[in-house]
Parts: C-alpha cells; structure tokens; sequence
C-alpha cells in the first residue's frame, strides 16, 4: 500500500496557500524561476510528500498560470491525481481568505490538514512525519522550529478547523497558533528550508 493510500485511511490533506500578488516581489512571484522551475512547484512537491491523499492549492493573482505550473510539478512528481485547484475569489483580502477557502474544500471527514505556503520552495523531504506522530499523539497542532524559530509547513488537527475557517487578514493562521500556546508541538530540525521564503527578488539567490 503506498504512502498516498495511508494517508486516505488516515484521513489527511494539504493545503498550499498560493493566491498572492507578490507585491514586495514586483508581481509575477510564484511562476519565478528557482532551480529551474517556477517558485510555487517546491511547495507544491512538499505537499505531495506529506502523507495526504489530496492537496488542494489555493490560486489568487494569475490564478490560471500558477494553476498550470502547479499541475506540471504534480505530474512530474506523479501525483496529478491527488491535486486539486481551488480559487478564493477574495484573494486580495490576504492569507486568511485564502485560508478560508482552503478549508471549506477539504474533503468530509478530514481529520488533519498540513498548511504550506507557496513561496517557500527549499522545505525538506521527510518533515511532515514527525509531524504526523505529534498530531496522532493528541497534539491539536505541530510545526517545524529551526533555531528557535517557527516555520512551515504547520499539521493542524480538526479540532481547529473552525478556527481557521474564521481567519482574516493578512496574518493567516498565526492567531490560531499564538492563542494554542504551550499546545503547539514543537518539531526541532536543523533544516533551515523550514523558514526560508521568498519576498524579493533578491532572496532567489540565497536558496539557489
């Protein structure tokens, strides 16, 4: 039985957030170029990594172009099958909308849901195991921390997804984080893909 099957049995999903403008990046962030393919495909060959059975990705601002770059990495991954494009028509409201619309496109009976972010190509292979094992020891959520740093991608149980349905703004699911407190689990790893993103044209280079 294959990874992508265990997790159907298990019940998971991912989500990757990738309806932003870009602005700080000049537009046009996610179909950059970076190791030889557009920005957005690193997130989304992440995604398909973590033990999910569908991995919905949240399109915005060029909404048909970064659909279709997403789609070439999952084919050439070979889990075009598992993907599936979603728009969040408020888009420009900020992450939280895109949140939203995530989470109201997961499947019935999703019992956890890993969320990504798109301009983040450098995550590393393996994370979302421990992940896993966090959440399924009755931790309501779990992320990576790299040097005392939070990063991504963060396992959200379904007990918190009313609370992610209700996010707003800009900041995405941060509050549901912060108010988790000592609840979070915290996964230490040396990787540093865990916290690298790309604002500016200039942070291409860096993870290059």
């Amino acid at each position: 039985m294959t990874g992508a099957q265990d997790a159907g049995a298990r019940g998971y999903a991912a989500i990757v957030l990738a309806a932003g403008a870009g602005r700080r990046f000049g537009g046009g962030k996610l179909l950059a170029p970076w190791r030889g393919r557009p920005l957005v495909a690193g997130a989304v060959r992440a995604a398909l990594e973590t033990p999910s059975d569908t991995v919905i990705v949240v399109t915005g601002t060029d909404a048909q172009a970064v659909g279709e770059a997403c789609l070439e990495a999952a084919e050439k991954a070979g889990g075009a099958s598992r993907l599936r494009l979603v728009h969040a028509p408020d888009h420009a409201e900020g992450m939280g909308a895109s949140l939203r619309s995530g989470i109201s496109a997961l499947p019935p009976g999703t019992r956890g849901v890993f969320v990504f972010l798109g301009d983040m190509p450098g995550l590393p292979t393996g994370i979302s195991a421990p992940l896993l094992e966090a959440v399924e020891s009755g931790a309501p959520a779990a992320a990576p921390f790299h040097e005392g740093r939070r990063g991504h991608p963060v396992l959200f149980s379904a007990g918190l997804f009313p609370d992610l349905a209700r996010a707003a703004g800009d900041a995405g699911a941060r509050d549901v984080l912060l108010a988790l407190g000592d609840g979070l689990a915290r996964v230490n790893t040396e990787s540093q893909g865990v916290l690298f993103d790309v604002d500016r044209p200039g942070d291409l280079a860096e993870g290059a």
